[in-house]
């Protein structure tokens, strides 16, 4: 199983333990709202696991995707409160096929601003 296919199998099952033990213990995660990017496996996982609550419902899926030798970028859609969010996931991966790197870019502005709110929320639960 590539890690491109664990990390679809994290977002299908929603299992925090294949999440963690597909992150690499140095992952980096850059966020649409936050400056700096998160490095460290403890981090990334919080920012994953609460994007994967707030965005990973029902309406979401994966419309997009171009994979590299070393990683993927995958474009995705969901509708939260009627608003609609586009965005892409670039993930890379190691060669053991665990997540070094996940970068999120969301469009428009006020879906950016919603989720800004809302992970803030998500985060705080989990503090």
């Amino acid at each position: 199983m590539t890690g491109l296919d664990s990390w679809y199998a994290f977002m299908k099952a929603h299992d925090g333990k294949a999440l963690w033990d597909l992150l690499h213990p140095d992952a980096v995660f850059e966020s649409p709202v936050v400056h700096s990017p998160q490095r460290g496996r403890d981090i990334t996982f919080k920012y994953l696991a609460s994007a994967e609550k707030v965005l990973g419902g029902p309406g979401f899926s994966y419309v997009g995707e171009w994979r590299s030798a070393n990683g993927a970028v995958l474009e995705f859609k969901n509708v939260i409160d009627g608003i609609e969010i586009n965005g892409v996931d670039i993930i890379t991966f190691d060669a053991e096929g665990r997540i070094t790197h996940f970068k999120v870019m969301v469009r428009p502005l006020k879906a950016i601003n919603m989720l800004h709110r809302l992970m803030a929320e998500q985060l705080a639960a989990q503090s």
